[in-house]
């Protein structure tokens, strides 16, 4: 439903494109469109896959996402945009590494954790190797950088450690740690203090960094009630900086209105139960922390998103996962939905 949804809304969004120069809508809607019927059809073969499968091949995919990640550092092949290299040229197509690091992030530490059991309660076996797997992830993040996505990687694992037995203790350090990596990256990330400068005075410079929010704003406040209609939006023209990427929530919520954007906030809680509830059931503690973690981490993206177009926490360039612009994304949560359908099948703790 998000999905197909999702898209509907993507489409109309693309609309926004018109105005743009260089943009090409037919080229952009219709490879959305081709990523989302194959997304549709591996979500439903990875649904059959045994979920001994992905806990076998975990470390495999975690070491071939960390290689990917590091190509973006490879001149020829890296592909810089507004000041980050997140992205690789693959011909007439762009994947994005980090999605790729982020599921095999959840497979192995879920498999990690499932194996060191009560380990994950000392210092030794759950405290130190938690650290560094946390540490290799943020580099590469930090280094591209692409700290969004790193908050999306940190909240998921904290939730997979809490659920795996980890004491409160070591998750208060962790926090503090974590606060201590932010405040020193902050200082050698200047965009970071600017974010957060706009977000607590969002009237200043509003023609320049405090632009966006603005016209997020605009866009929200104009949806009223139950919004403006299909296709009918008029930030995503000119107005909105990326309708069909991070801004996509304000088309919807000025097209739908405030009826149509709490349906889509509902749908992603659906979603949510839906998952966590598959996570309670689940006979096995590898599931039932990949069902953890692929569903916090989803979760913490549309609260990253909406948030941010809200003015609720400082912008961000996080998408709306299943909606916004970005074949990689919407493929890997496609085949991540499925792998929680397929743990939902799980019926033994082997």
């Amino acid at each position: 439903g998000l999905a197909l949804f999702g898209f509907f809304i993507f489409a109309s969004a693309s609309l926004g494109l018109l105005n743009r120069d260089g943009a090409k809508l037919g080229e952009v809607a219709s490879k959305q469109f081709v990523v989302l019927v194959i997304g549709l059809i591996l979500f439903v073969l990875v649904s059959k896959i045994n979920p001994r499968f992905w806990r076998r091949y975990s470390l495999p995919i975690l070491v071939s996402s960390t290689i990917l990640s590091l190509l973006l550092f490879v001149p020829s092949l890296g592909f810089k945009s507004g000041g980050a290299t997140r992205w690789i040229y693959l011909g007439s197509f762009t994947i994005q590494p980090s999605e790729f690091l982020k599921f095999g992030y959840i497979l192995y530490l879920a498999g990690w954790l499932a194996k060191a059991k009560t380990g994950v309660q000392t210092v030794k076996k759950g405290l130190l190797p938690f650290l560094i797997i946390l540490a290799v992830v943020g580099v590469l993040m930090i280094a591209q950088p692409d700290i969004d996505t790193l908050m999306m990687m940190v909240v998921a694992g904290l939730a997979m450690y809490y659920v795996a037995g980890a004491p409160w203790k070591h998750l208060a350090i962790i926090c503090l740690l974590i606060l201590l990596a932010v405040a020193t990256v902050a200082i050698y990330k200047p965009y970071i203090v600017a974010r957060v400068k706009t977000y607590l005075n969002p009237n200043q410079n509003v023609l320049g960094s405090s632009y966006q929010i603005n016209q997020s704003l605009i866009a929200v406040g104009s949806g009223g009630l139950t919004g403006r209609g299909f296709g009918q939006s008029i930030q995503k023209f000119k107005y909105l900086p990326e309708p069909i990427g991070d801004s996509i929530f304000s088309v919807a919520s000025e097209e739908f209105g405030f009826v149509g954007a709490t349906l889509i906030i509902c749908f992603f809680l659906l979603f949510g139960l839906a998952g966590l509830k598959i996570a309670l059931r689940c006979p096995n503690q590898f599931g039932r922390l990949v069902a953890v973690g692929i569903v916090i981490m989803i979760l913490t993206g549309t609260f990253i998103n909406i948030a941010s177009m809200l003015g609720l926490i400082p912008l961000t360039g996080t998408p709306l996962l299943f909606i916004s612009h970005g074949g990689t994304a919407l493929l890997i949560t496609l085949i991540e939905a499925g792998i929680i359908l397929g743990i939902s099948r799980i019926k033994t703790t082997t």
